[in-house]
């Protein structure tokens, strides 16, 4: 079993926006899946499903971003599953909108919500998948940027980029960590 957490702030005011692509990938994984969320057995809503004959478990945190931490461990804790099984999905400043990269472990690269989770797992060592939302906002504006929209000019590059991050987050659960890299990145 695989546990694929996306990152996100919940709430209509924040649907669309840069910093919820983690849950966009989500919500494209689920449909894929054909399953429906419902509330978890924690801070977190979840939707099951199976693929290729593997069970996958789809996880949105209700929490807000800065605090995802203590939904993906009380995820593991309940599906009684090890971080290397979990997939976190989240936005990243550092890569151009349209891109993903894939790792099997590291630092938070500056993103709250990822500190969170390796605070809350006391670990930095869990797979993890960014997607590219750029950079392109003046001095002290990071804020305003990641819970703007995507521009009409970035739409297509975002929706490509989704639909990678979909196939990269299925193919980690078929194929594991390191091979999944290796289409992928």
């Amino acid at each position: 079993m695989s546990i694929i957490v996306g990152l996100g702030n919940v709430g209509q005011e924040y649907e669309g926006t840069r910093h919820n692509i983690g849950f966009d990938v989500i919500d494209l994984l689920a449909e894929t899946l054909k399953a429906e969320f419902t509330l978890g057995n924690g801070p977190f809503v979840v939707a099951e499903g199976r693929h290729k004959g593997r069970k996958i478990v789809l996880i949105k945190p209700t929490t807000f971003m800065n605090r995802s931490g203590t939904a993906v461990k009380k995820a593991l804790a309940k599906y009684n599953t090890d971080k290397s099984d979990c997939l976190v999905v989240y936005d990243d400043l550092n890569l151009p909108v349209g891109s993903i990269r894939m790792k099997g472990q590291g630092s938070d690269g500056g993103h709250n919500g990822i500190a969170d989770i390796n605070e809350k797992l006391a670990s930095r060592d869990y797979p993890r998948l960014r997607v590219g939302i750029g950079n392109d906002f003046p001095r002290g504006r990071q804020v305003d940027y990641v819970l703007s929209p995507f521009s009409e000019s970035e739409k297509a590059e975002v929706e490509a980029s989704v639909q990678k991050a979909h196939d990269a987050a299925l193919a980690f659960v078929n194929l594991g960590i390191e091979r999944a890299m290796n289409f992928f990145n």
